[in-house]
């Protein structure tokens, strides 16, 4: 009962924080249940009900009008929708622009390959490393796994299997956050029909997240590396960073490092 104690909390927070146009003397801060519960269109029993956490799962819809009532900023918003046991609500098309921030990485991480991609797995950005180590290929992971190649990447059939499954939850996870996009339709139904394997997994919606997994590459110039590749979601946008690295002082360290000083006198 935890996250519902934390919603009720949350809402009895929110609420006291208000201030009413006629104060007059009100013996609580805030503005009272009834006043909100007109604000958000819902009955007073069924507010009372949430503060008390007696009702455990408001509609998105109800969260919605909860937010205006309670005059919730963006990120309170989607503290309330977690709480409800929701995804945050989205605009109706994601992002594919490199934030500042992200930019400064791709800056700052010179000596590790860095590539960016957005909610379809399209690449939209990478550094020079990230480039000398896959090559000047562009293009969608999500593509490139099931009906074209990987750059130079070697897995077992254990790896290849935990790939495919991440990607397609990836996908399912992005059309629940923007039902609209159009460009996730597009490379949605594009793998469905070109790829039986896509459809079989897509049919199965599964559950999987990226975790930081070890991947052999073979490359034309620096041979076969071994390198940790970790994919970090950017809070707050669309974007995923994968960096790739490998221990100091190792053979594929090394063989990275050179792979970067080459980079640099092209």
């Amino acid at each position: 009962m935890e996250g519902v104690n934390d919603l009720a909390a949350n809402l009895r927070t929110w609420r006291d924080r208000l201030t009413p146009a006629d104060p007059g003397r009100r013996r609580a801060p805030g503005l009272r249940r009834d006043e909100i519960a007109a604000r958000a269109d819902v009955s007073v029993g069924y507010l009372t009900r949430l503060e008390q956490g007696h009702a455990t799962h408001p509609s998105p819809l109800v969260c919605a009008a909860l937010a205006r009532a309670l005059e919730l900023n963006a990120e309170e918003t989607d503290v309330l929708y977690l709480l409800a046991g929701h995804a945050p609500p989205c605009g109706e098309n994601y992002s594919s622009e490199v934030t500042p921030a992200v930019q400064r990485l791709l800056e700052r991480f010179d000596d590790l390959p860095v590539l960016v991609y957005d909610l379809a797995w399209e690449l939209v950005a990478k550094n020079r490393l990230g480039e000398a180590l896959t090559g000047l290929a562009t293009g969608n992971i999500a593509r490139n796994h099931f009906v074209g190649e990987s750059l130079y990447i070697e897995r077992t059939p254990e790896q290849d299997d935990a790939m495919s499954a991440s990607i397609v939850a990836d996908l399912h996870s992005a059309l629940i956050r923007h039902p609209a996009d159009q460009r996730l339709h597009a490379i949605v139904d594009e793998l469905r029909a070109a790829s039986p394997r896509f459809e079989a997994l897509w049919k199965e919606s599964p559950v999987a997240v990226h975790t930081s997994a070890t991947k052999t590459i073979n490359h034309p110039e620096a041979g076969r590396l071994t390198l940790d590749c970790d994919v970090l979601q950017v809070h707050g946008s669309d974007l995923r960073v994968v960096v790739y690295s490998a221990p100091p002082g190792t053979p594929d360290a090394d063989a990275l490092k050179l792979l970067g000083l080459a980079a640099l006198s092209r």
